[in-house]
């Protein structure tokens, strides 16, 4: 097999991270987590939790983290997953460096995402949850190579599991691993230092946890915000792998 840089563009308060842990758990796999974090929160000035951690632990000069994404696999391997946030590309960013990788795009529906990002944060506009940024992914990418990339929804994932992780390895021209399906509890080396404000639900799981609806309405002054999310993700949606 030849070496795979697959870049999963996703957005905020999906299942991110457990993609990444099952991704992981292969044993010819590297991950890097959010190389662009502190990049973004440099450049917009977010006070995120742990904001001056990420700032100490990662570069955020652009030029040097686009080239450790399209430089060598570390540790030998011949695969290297990239978890990527779709809001970390800042407006009117340079979108090319993207061709030297195969790229996904992990959807989630808008009103999950919602329902989620509010606990955390203030949400001002859409920008903040990735969708605008992962629909000019997939328009650039189809633009420049006549292929969109490989779209997939969280909750097929989390109600199909083993469906739609055969179907991603297809189309991503690797093998299955029955060892995606799970994965020991706790953290990783390999994790952010982020990981204790965003992933202690994720450091409790063994595996991807079944699809539950939110029963939560969401409040007048958010259906805006809903409705305009709900216009980029229904493009997407209707491109994704299917179970």
């Amino acid at each position: 097999m030849s070496e795979k840089r697959i870049a999963m563009w996703s957005g905020p308060r999906n299942i991110s991270t457990a993609l990444m842990r099952s991704f992981e758990n292969r044993s010819d796999t590297t991950v890097l987590d959010e190389p662009f974090y502190a990049y973004y929160l440099f450049k917009t000035g977010l006070n995120h939790p742990g904001r001056d951690l990420v700032l100490d632990s990662q570069s955020s000069n652009l030029t040097d983290v686009i080239n450790q994404c399209i430089g060598e696999i570390p540790e030998g391997n011949r695969i290297w997953y990239q978890k990527h946030m779709a809001q970390h590309n800042l407006e009117n960013s340079d979108l090319s460096w993207i061709l030297n990788l195969k790229n996904c795009l992990l959807i989630r529906n808008p009103k999950d995402v919602i329902v989620s990002f509010k606990k955390k944060f203030l949400i001002d506009t859409v920008k903040q949850l990735g969708y605008p940024q992962q629909v000019q992914i997939y328009d650039y990418i189809k633009k420049k190579t006549g292929e969109g990339p490989v779209i997939i929804d969280a909750k097929d994932i989390l109600e199909h599991p083993e469906k739609i992780l055969q179907k991603l390895c297809s189309s991503l021209d690797i093998p299955f691993s029955f060892k995606m399906l799970s994965w020991p509890k706790g953290g990783r080396r390999t994790d952010g230092v982020w990981s204790p404000f965003w992933y202690m639900n994720v450091e409790k799981t063994t595996k991807f946890k079944k699809y539950k609806k939110s029963q939560e309405i969401l409040e007048p002054s958010l259906l805006n915000l809903y409705d305009e999310s709900m216009f980029f993700y229904k493009r997407l949606f209707d491109l994704r792998i299917k179970p």
